[in-house]
Parts: C-alpha cells; structure tokens; sequence
C-alpha cells in the first residue's frame, strides 16, 4: 500500500521539526554575534527604514528618487559583511544552515517531492532503521586497512591486498564526491569476507547524510520483492509495487550478495530489467558478489553480463577473510 495519511503527516511534522531546530541554531548565532557586535543592531534598524521609504517611492513611481535608498542599503550590507568578516565569522554564519539546501526543509521543489522527501518515504516502506543501525559501525571512519597484506602479492596482478584495496577506497571516495554530477556504477567481486560489503555501507551512510534517496537491498530481498510485486503473491503485495517503483528511481540502488538468490530466467530477466532501467535513465547502481567475472558470465543471461561489464566499474577485493581475522583477534 502507499503512505497513508497517518504516514505523511509524521513526514510533514518532520519537517516542521527540522525548520523549528534549524530555526533556533540560527536565533542562537544571531544572538552570539549581536552581542558582540552592538552596530549589527543599528545596520538592520537602518536597513528596515530605508526598504520602507524605498518601496513607498517606488509605489509613488519615483523610481529614480528611490535609486538613493537603494544605494545606501546596498552601503549598509557591505559594512554589515565586513564587520561580521572582521570579528572571524564565516560570511554564511548568520544564513540558516539547513539540512537539505536544496529544498530549505521544505520536502519539495517546484511543486514536485525533494529527493530528501523520497528518502523519507523510503524509510518508512522499506524500514531502513535496521540499515542505518548497521551504517553506525560500518562506515569509513571506522575502515581500517589493517587486514589487508602488504606482503602477500597476488600472482596475476603482482599487485598487493592493501594496494589493491588503497585503490578500490580511493574510487569509492572519487564515486561519493563526483555523485549528482558524474554518472557511473560500482561492482565490488571477490571472495567472501574481504569487505564488500562493508564499502557498500559506507558508501550508503554517505549519501543518505547528503540527503540522497539510497535503497540497499540484498539479491535475495530484491528478487522476493519483484516476485511479490509482479505475480501479487503475500499479504502486502501493493507495498511491493510501490517499492519497486522506487528502487527504479532512487538516487543509488545497492544490490548486496548477487548471485546468493536461486537464479533462474525469472530472476536473470529481473535483474536485466531493474539494472536496465536505471541504466537508461542513468540512476547509478552499486552491486557486489562472492561470484568470480567467470561465474557471473555463467549464471546470469549474456545481456546482463554485458550490460554490467560494459557500464560498470569493475573492482576485485581479494584477500584474507577479514571475519575470520577479526574473531581470531577476540
């Protein structure tokens, strides 16, 4: 089922929570900088006077009388500037910081859902708290490239685990920085326990605090969700639709552990069409497998080989498996 009403009010009531807090920081910044600089106060007295007088010149139609006003409040901002530069405040110090500039904390722009509103949607349907709860510890501040050997270099390449994976960190940061501007897929492969799945999070748990609508899914919850949607199978089969309509077009798809689902022509055509869609209307995806490029060629139809190895970033992890490395340390 859609959002009932209940569902929207508790989004718009965010929002309103969201404006209040960001609302009092900045009364909270006024009243700091005011204070220590009384002249602050006079400017904006001033200020308000003149756009009086202006506007009243203006409604008179003496717009060249009123050129005067304008100039001195043009005047006035600038020593207003100067003085808050000169005391060591940033030049946006006494603007309001919202949480999503894009829409100022309103949940929508011209009309139409902010992406930061879509994520709240996503929330509740999809119920990400769970995510999130797991994006606490899995998350680059706490990546650490201890497990990987500097000693032990792969025989094909010649290139080590923690140069490899130094590189890998490295296209990842490059793929959160340049996202919205630059299009492009990761896909993360290589043998189980060598953290593809930790970068899947931390790549997650950046987007979504840059206000970006992120679905991460596992193979399996995927294809269980396109099964419900398409042959209306389960108690909840429209809430399997709607979610699927936006893992069709959030900002970033994660599809964690490809290859984990019982792949058959169902699953296969599935996965084309989801990772098609989003390819035609350049929606980046991530997707990560224990399958080797071999495997994949094998298990999936000829198209969607294609399709990932031709638009995707190919990155193999290797290495010791760091679960095992971590229990050994408890």
């Amino acid at each position: 089922m859609s959002l009932s009403k209940v569902q929207y009010d508790q989004i718009f009531r965010t929002y309103d929570q969201k404006r209040l807090n960001k609302q009092r920081e900045l009364d909270l910044r006024k009243k700091e900088v005011y204070t220590r600089i009384p002249r602050l106060v006079e400017i904006d007295n001033q200020v308000a006077a003149l756009s009086v007088a202006y506007a009243k010149q203006l409604l008179n139609g003496n717009a060249e009388d009123a050129s005067s006003y304008k100039t001195a409040i043009s005047s006035l901002g600038k020593e207003k500037a100067e003085l808050i530069k000169s005391a060591g405040y940033s030049k946006d110090y006494l603007e309001t910081d919202y949480y999503c500039r894009d829409c100022k904390d309103t949940g929508y722009i011209d009309s139409k859902k902010c992406h930061c509103f879509t994520q709240e949607i996503i929330n509740i349907l999809y119920d990400q708290s769970n995510i999130k709860e797991i994006l606490k510890e899995e998350n680059f501040d706490k990546f650490s490239f201890k497990y990987y050997s500097d000693t032990e270099a792969n025989r094909i390449t010649g290139t080590t685990p923690l140069k490899n994976i130094q590189k890998v960190v490295s296209i990842c940061k490059n793929f959160i920085k340049n996202f919205g501007t630059v299009y492009d897929n990761l896909f993360f492969y290589g043998e189980a326990g060598t953290g593809k799945t930790f970068l899947c999070s931390c790549i997650a748990k950046e987007l979504i605090e840059r206000s970006y609508s992120v679905i991460y899914l596992s193979a399996i919850k995927l294809f269980e969700l396109l099964s419900d949607a398409t042959f209306r199978r389960g108690n909840d089969t429209d809430n399997a639709e709607y979610i699927m309509k936006h893992i069709l077009t959030c900002d970033l798809l994660i599809i964690d552990d490809l290859g984990t689902e019982l792949v058959n022509s169902f699953t296969s055509s599935g996965l084309f069409n989801c990772i098609n869609e989003r390819y035609l209307s350049k929606r980046p995806t991530i997707m990560s497998t224990n399958l080797s490029i071999e495997d994949l060629q094998k298990t999936y139809s000829e198209r969607t080989f294609s399709r990932i190895t031709s638009n995707y970033t190919m990155l193999k992890i290797f290495g010791d498996d760091i679960r095992v490395k971590k229990k050994l340390e408890g």
